[in-house]
C-alpha cells in the first residue's frame, strides 16, 4: 500500500480517482522537497498546481473503468534546472487541445489555460501499449548550498 509520504523512486501508478489525484500533488511536493525546493517555493507551489491539474484531467477525462494513471516528474539540466511532469492515462481518445481563451460567462475550460500559462512547453504523446501521456516542462528556481547543485546527478527520475 502507497502511503503519502513516500514518493518509490520506479515511479507511482495511482487510482483514477479524486483522492488518487489529490495525491498525485502531494507525492509531487514531497519530491520536489527532497529535491531541494521547500513546498512554499515557487518552483514546488508551480509543480503542484500542474501535477494536480493534469492528474484531475487524467481522472475526469482519460478514466478507464479499471485502469489506473502514472505519474512521472523528473529534474534534467545544468545550471538551469527543468522538471518534467508526465501523467499518463489509458484513454488514447480523448486528447487535449491548445485552450481558447474562455470568457467571462465560462465555468469551465481554464486548467490548460493555466498549463499553457506556467509552463516553458507541454504537449502529449501516445502511450504504448495504450493511452496518452500529457507532459508538461517547468523552468525551476535556482538552488541554493542545500538543493542540487552542479555537482548532482544530471538526471533524476521517479521512473
Amino acid at each position: 500500500m502507497l502511503k503519502a509520504n513516500t514518493l518509490p523512486d520506479e515511479g507511482v501508478q495511482l487510482p483514477s480517482t479524486p483522492r488518487g489525484a489529490r495525491l498525485a500533488r502531494k507525492l509531487a511536493v514531497r519530491r520536489m522537497g527532497e529535491w531541494g525546493y521547500p513546498s512554499a517555493s515557487d518552483t514546488s507551489g508551480t509543480v503542484a498546481l500542474l501535477v494536480a491539474e493534469l492528474a484531475s484531467n487524467a481522472v475526469r477525462h482519460g478514466r478507464v473503468p479499471g485502469r489506473d494513471f502514472r505519474l512521472r516528474l523528473t529534474a534534467f539540466g545544468a545550471p538551469t534546472r527543468t522538471i518534467r511532469i508526465e501523467v499518463s492515462d489509458a484513454r488514447e481518445d480523448r486528447l487535449p487541445v491548445r485552450p481558447p481563451t474562455p470568457s467571462a460567462e465560462d465555468e469551465t475550460g481554464r486548467g490548460l489555460l493555466l498549463v499553457e500559462l506556467l509552463t516553458t512547453r507541454w504537449g502529449v504523446t501516445p502511450r504504448t501499449p495504450v493511452g496518452k501521456t500529457v507532459w508538461a516542462e517547468v523552468a525551476a528556481d535556482r538552488l541554493d548550498a542545500a538543493g542540487l547543485d552542479g555537482s548532482a546527478r544530471s538526471r533524476i527520475s521517479l521512473e
